[in-house]
Formats: C-alpha cells, sequence, structure tokens
C-alpha cells in the first residue's frame, strides 16, 4: 500500500537528517575531496548537488517555473561553509513541503508539470540514496532505515524497465537473488553494494 502524505514527509525529513549528519561528519574529518560512488563526484560535488536541489524546492512550489528560476542555483552553492549552506537548503526545502496544501500543487519540472506529492516523493528517493552514496565518502555507516530502503525501492520498481535510459542512475547491477532490500535499491539505481567504490576495477 503506498504511503500516506505524512509518511512521505517523515521519509523525507529522516532522509535529510541522515544526509546532514554525513555532511558534518565531512566537516569534521575534513573529506570533502574523499571519492564517492557518483562517477567523478567528490564528497564535496556531492553535497553541492543535493543542496541545490533542496534549494530549488520552495521556488518550484510557490509557482514558478525552471525557466523562471534560471541559473540562480548554478555553480558553488556551498561557499565557505557547507555544513551552514546545507542545513539552510533543506530547512527551507523541508519547510516548503511540510506548509499546508502543498503537497496538493502541482509544480512545473525541467520534464513537465507534476504533482508536488510525487515531486516529494522523488526527492525522497533522491536524499535516500544520496545519503548512502555520502556514507561511502565519508566512511559513515551504510547501513539504510529498512522503512526508507523500501519505500524507495518501490518507488524505483513503480518507475519500470531500465532505469539507466532515464540519465539519471547507472546500469543495474546483478546481486544475489537473495539480497535484502537496501541491496537490491542500491543495484537498481547502478550502485554496487558489494564494491561502492568500483575497487574491483
Amino acid at each position: 500500500m503506498a504511503e500516506q502524505p505524512e509518511a512521505v514527509l517523515k521519509l523525507f525529513a529522516d532522509a535529510q537528517d541522515t544526509f546532514g549528519r554525513h555532511v558534518r561528519r565531512a566537516a569534521a574529518h575534513d573529506a570533502w575531496e574523499a571519492p564517492t560512488p557518483c562517477t567523478e563526484w567528490t564528497v564535496r560535488d556531492l553535497v553541492g548537488h543535493l543542496t541545490s536541489e533542496h534549494l530549488w524546492v520552495p521556488p518550484l512550489l510557490a509557482g514558478r517555473t525552471v525557466a523562471e528560476v534560471g541559473d540562480r542555483f548554478d555553480g558553488d552553492v556551498l561557499g565557505d561553509d557547507p555544513v551552514a549552506a546545507w542545513t539552510a537548503a533543506a530547512e527551507a526545502s523541508r519547510a516548503a513541503f511540510d506548509a499546508s496544501g502543498a503537497l496538493g500543487r502541482t509544480v512545473s519540472l525541467s520534464y513537465g508539470d507534476r504533482p508536488a506529492e510525487g515531486y516529494c516523493r522523488e526527492m525522497t528517493v533522491d536524499a535516500i540514496i544520496h545519503a548512502w552514496d555520502l556514507a561511502v565518502g565519508v566512511g559513515a555507516d551504510l547501513a539504510m532505515d529498512r522503512a526508507a530502503a523500501e519505500f524507495a525501492f518501490a518507488e524505483l520498481e513503480a518507475y519500470g524497465g531500465d532505469l539507466s535510459s532515464s540519465g539519471v542512475f547507472g546500469r543495474a547491477v546483478p546481486v544475489p537473488e537473495d539480497a535484502d532490500t537496501q541491496a537490491r535499491l542500491l543495484a537498481a539505481a547502478g550502485l554496487d553494494p558489494a564494491d561502492p567504490l568500483h575497487t574491483g576495477g
């Protein structure tokens, strides 16, 4: 059964919190230049990417189009304090989705109009997967919350077909038939749960 909007908002907030813990770990260990499972992205690059994604949420939920926002969030959005930049973006996007009636709106995305609840679900999956990517980069615990993994995997399964054709995910990675949901999720997204940084070549 699909999660109710309140449950999705909680998963979204929890994924943000997990990502935020890893951002603070990156700062504590000066791990900004460490590699991540995201091809050619360092820890700082990954944090910058997700920070930018969350900066888009308030204007899009306010009815702005991608063209109207333009290049406002291009380039380095982290500045001299990546932790503060991420925290401000995360708090603003969470508040925008939490606002009364927000999930009932329609947002204009790069690929067309989408119900705001669907946009929130999409952003939640993105945060869940990228929190794992960042955990790899900063050497944190790689275990996902079970409910988060199950939600994200169900969302990806609903897309159907070869996810790599979207240009967002890599090619699916083979995993054992008895793999748990986290491993199946990562594999479906083109990530190798057994070799996150592709050290095996």
